[in-house]
C-alpha cells in the first residue's frame, strides 16, 4: 500500500474532538426520549418480503477497464474498479447493538468474495463499523478510516491502517481513496462522542461513496473538487421523523439534490430495507427516489435502484 499525501510516521496529533465539524447540534436525551416512546423508529415491518433480494449468482467480475458495484445490504458495496476489489462499510452480520436483526440477508454470501484489496469506512457507527465483519478481514487488508479510529483496528492488529483528515489521500496500487467531509457525527460509546471524525470516500476518482450524510453545502464543495464522477452511492433511507433525522441523514429528494451537487452521472440507492433505523415504512425510501428522480426530468436509467445482491457496471 502506498500512501499519496500525509505519510503516517510519525503519528499524526489530532485534536481531542471534532465536535467543531458538527453542522447542527446533536439531539438531546430527551428529544430521543420523546421519538423512541412515541414509536418513531417503530415501523411496521409487514412488508418485508418485498424487499428486492437476488442472490445466488455469485459475485460477477469486472472486465478490464470495467467499474462493478454490487450493493450487499445498507452501505456496504462491493467496489471493483483498476483491478482492486474494495468493501464500503462492511456489514455482514445478522444483528447489530440497538436495532432489531436484519430484514434481508447479505447480497453476497462472504465465501463469494476474492481477496480484498482495500477497505474505506465512513465513520464509527455500529451499522457502518461492525466488530464481527471486521474480524473476518486478513490482517493485512488495507483499511482506510476517518481521523482518530486507526486505534480501534490496531488493537485487533490490523496492520495496513491509515486514518486521514478531509480532503486527504492516500492510494492502492492505481486506485486514489480520497477522504471528503460530511454533515454526521460519530459515537460508539457514551464516552466518545465526536472523538473521531466522520465522511465519505470518492474512489478512483470516480465513485463517491456517501457513507451517512445530511443535506448541506458540503456536497457542492464535493462536486467542486471532484468533477466528472461516474457515480454517487446514496444514502436514501433512515430519515423519519423528518425533525430528528434531517441533521444526520438525507431524505430521498435530498439525496437526489445531492447526487447533482457532487456532479454524479448516476446515483446508486443504498442505506433502507436492511435494518430498522428509524420510522418511514419499509418501501417508502427507494419508491420516493424513483419519483423524485423523475419528477426531475433525469434519465431514468441513471438511477440504479439496486436489489440487494445486484450488481451494475461503468463500461470506459
Amino acid at each position: 500500500m502506498s500512501q499519496t499525501t500525509h505519510p503516517q510516521a510519525p503519528p499524526r496529533r489530532w485534536p481531542d474532538t471534532f465536535r467543531d465539524r458538527l453542522t447542527a447540534p446533536l439531539p438531546e436525551f430527551k428529544e430521543l426520549l420523546s421519538v423512541a416512546w412515541h414509536g418513531g423508529f417503530r415501523p411496521d415491518i409487514g412488508d418485508a418480503d418485498q424487499i428486492p433480494v437476488l442472490r445466488g449468482g455469485g459475485l460477477p467480475r469486472a472486465a478490464t477497464g470495467e467499474t462493478v458495484v454490487t450493493w450487499v445490504g445498507h452501505a456496504t458495496y462491493v467496489v471493483q474498479i483498476k483491478g482492486l476489489t474494495i468493501l464500503t462499510d462492511p456489514v455482514w452480520s445478522r444483528k447489530i447493538p440497538g436495532v432489531r436483526q436484519r430484514l434481508t440477508p447479505p447480497g453476497v454470501a462472504w465465501s463469494d468474495l476474492p481477496r480484498i484489496d482495500a477497505v474505506v469506512i465512513s465513520h464509527n457507527h455500529y451499522d457502518h463499523l461492525d466488530a464481527p465483519t471486521i474480524r473476518r478481514l486478513p490482517k493485512d487488508t488495507p483499511i482506510f478510516v476517518p481521523a482518530r479510529l486507526k486505534p480501534w483496528f490496531t488493537r485487533r492488529r490490523f496492520r495496513e491502517v491509515v486514518e486521514l483528515d478531509w480532503w486527504e489521500s492516500a492510494s492502492v496500487g492505481e486506485v486514489r481513496f480520497d477522504f471528503v467531509p460530511a454533515h454526521h457525527w460519530s459515537r460508539r460509546s457514551i464516552w466518545d462522542t465526536c472523538k473521531t471524525l466522520w465522511g465519505g470516500w470518492v474512489i478512483g476518482e470516480s465513485v463517491y461513496f456517501a457513507g451517512d450524510t445530511a443535506y448541506g453545502e458540503r456536497l457542492a464543495q464535493i462536486g467542486e473538487r471532484y468533477a466528472g464522477l461516474d457515480l454517487a452511492l446514496m444514502p436514501v433511507g433512515a430519515y423519519e421523523p423528518h425533525w430528528f433525522m434531517k441533521h444526520a441523514h438525507v431524505n430521498p429528494a435530498e439525496a437526489v439534490q445531492a447526487c447533482l451537487d457532487v456532479g454524479a452521472r448516476r446515483m446508486a440507492t443504498m442505506h433502507w430495507g436492511t435494518f430498522v433505523l428509524s420510522g418511514e415504512p419499509l418501501l417508502e425510501p427507494v419508491e420516493l427516489t424513483r419519483a423524485e428522480w423523475v419528477s426531475r426530468g433525469l434519465n431514468r436509467p441513471d438511477l440504479w435502484d439496486l436489489a440487494i445482491g445486484e450488481s451494475r457496471t461503468i463500461t470506459p
